[in-house]
């Protein structure tokens, strides 16, 4: 079974302390450090994931990205996250998809589980991440530890090839 995980962007910087108290001095960074977190959640559980963001916040027109490999969507301007969300999770519901929205908006997760999306807070979801951040850094120390090559590697060429691992460029 496929799953995917909708991502309401704003609305999880907002509960996510450490990002809530970034997005005062620079928003740009909370966004792409939230983009950076989902990448390793996607990488980690191997769900879809796509973030989505109200175009308020950024000015032009509608605007999709792939960021590693998160989908990452800026609604059309007039448009919100919620209404996106909505259309994304009836979009993509099927007998072979799960689906699961990331908000603390109340009125939205009720919104999104008619539809038959599942809910998640985004409290449950920062427990979630940093439960995947611990269990991911365990298995890199153990991986370290285990030398499966007479190579060793210094850390400069070590971080490249976690990166391609990760899909990044």
């Amino acid at each position: 079974m496929d799953t995917i995980l909708l991502v309401d962007g704003y609305n999880v910087i907002g509960a996510w302390p450490e990002l809530r108290s970034l997005k005062d001095t620079d928003f740009a960074k909370a966004r792409d450090i939230l983009i950076e977190k989902m990448a390793e959640y996607q990488a980690f559980t191997g769900c879809r994931v796509i973030i989505v963001f109200d175009a308020h916040m950024v000015a032009g027109m509608e605007k999709k990205a792939k960021n590693y490999k998160v989908e990452v969507i800026f609604t059309r301007e007039n448009e919100t996250a919620d209404e996106r969300i909505e259309r994304l999770a009836s979009e993509y519901k099927n007998v072979n998809t799960r689906i699961f929205v990331a908000t603390s908006d109340y009125t939205e997760q009720w919104v999104v589980f008619a539809k038959g999306a599942l809910r998640k807070s985004s409290r449950e979801l920062k427990v979630e991440m940093d439960d995947i951040e611990k269990r991911i850094g365990r298995k890199v120390k153990k991986a370290r530890e285990r030398n499966f090559s007479s190579i060793s590697l210094s850390e400069e060429v070590a971080e490249i090839f976690e990166k391609w691992r990760r899909g990044q460029k």
